[in-house]
């Protein structure tokens, strides 16, 4: 078995995150999360898994719609899954319906006659977050809105990123009236008003998921910017820059060949705190009415449902739990790095 070849100080952090146990296990949780939420359909949906019908097999998750007329049932839109599993049921003619444990999806409204919603959990409806104020299933909409939080985090991460670091790195390498320039550009952008922005073109237009992250990604470049500037001034004074630059070696590969792998440290240790960043302004932008449009499933949509339904006590204290244990592991894990990563904890002076 091959593995990746790796330097002994890479193999000294690598086994120093290990060893600070709350951070590498909140580590592998909050991955498995992220890679279950993007498999949500499998676990969280309306549609069945498997169905079998006259002896054939059908696989409705990711396929495309089945109508009723596909069963036997006398109508053409989508099958009602719940439904036909109750029918083949009672029919015992051995046909079965294989559904998710939770078979709902985020955005249907289960209504029950004679019942107003919200409606508190209950196990033998599926419902085991309850409904919220418009009978949607609290649990689908805390997982897709799960998947939607951290999809939006993780892309603004990489743009926020690819930005801050390049412009970051040609400051502190280039340094002179290049980064002078920038400076004032920076400091002028700096003092715009993020959420004045959000409310007036909120007020222009609905938001969608890729206007908001535009937004927050005219803004959210700077911080990381004057971290690298500041790391990179301290770079390109050390002798392995110097000898590059003899060996003729040109800019961009000083940069992005030597500078920037000895400046990761900084990248990786603020990725976990960047991320809960993206969640939490997310959520608190769809809290404030100025985040993604409805129905679209979000936390801070179900959060605002549960401070206007307080006697619904599962709504809001899903969602307040659920960030809880997102925003403690991601402080774990972000600890973590920072811990296995300091220079001072590799550092031998002589």
């Amino acid at each position: 078995m091959t593995t990746l070849p790796l330097d002994p100080l890479t193999r000294k952090k690598i086994h120093r995150f290990r060893s600070i146990k709350r951070g590498y296990y909140s580590a592998i949780f909050l991955a498995a999360a992220i890679l279950l939420s993007f498999g949500a359909e499998l676990f969280v949906n309306s549609r069945a898994l498997i169905v079998r019908y006259e002896g054939r097999f059908h696989f409705p998750t990711y396929g495309s719609i089945l109508p009723g007329t596909t069963f036997g049932l006398d109508y053409r839109y989508e099958t009602k899954y719940r439904e036909l599993k109750r029918k083949f049921k009672a029919e015992g003619r051995g046909n079965w319906v294989l559904l998710p444990p939770a078979p709902y999806n985020a955005y249907e409204n289960d209504l029950t006659e004679g019942i107003y919603p919200p409606t508190a959990p209950d196990a033998g409806s599926g419902h085991w977050l309850g409904t919220d104020s418009t009978g949607r299933d609290v649990l689908a909409r805390l997982v897709y809105g799960f998947r939607t939080a951290i999809v939006f985090s993780i892309l603004l991460l990489l743009c926020n990123y690819t930005i801050g670091v390049t412009i970051g790195c040609a400051m502190g390498y280039f340094g002179g009236k290049f980064d002078l320039f920038f400076q004032r550009i920076i400091e002028i952008w700096a003092n715009v008003p993020f959420l004045y922005i959000i409310i007036i073109v909120a007020s222009i237009m609905i938001p969608n998921f890729f206007t908001l992250m535009m937004i927050m990604l005219f803004f959210g470049w700077i911080q990381m910017t004057w971290y690298m500037r500041t790391a990179t001034y301290k770079q390109k004074s050390r002798e392995y820059v110097l000898a590059a630059r003899a060996m003729g070696a040109s800019d961009p590969y000083i940069i992005f060949q030597h500078i920037i792998p000895n400046t990761i440290s900084i990248i990786v240790t603020f990725m976990p705190f960047s991320i809960s960043s993206g969640v939490v302004v997310l959520t608190s932008l769809d809290y404030l009415g100025f985040g993604l449009p409805a129905p679209t499933p979000s936390w801070g949509e179900l959060l605002r449902q549960g401070t206007s339904n307080l006697d619904a006590l599962w709504i809001v204290s899903s969602v307040v739990v659920s960030m809880i244990l997102l925003l403690t592991m991601v402080t774990f894990v972000g600890e973590a790095v920072r811990e296995a990563f300091d220079p001072k904890k590799h550092t031998v002076y002589e």
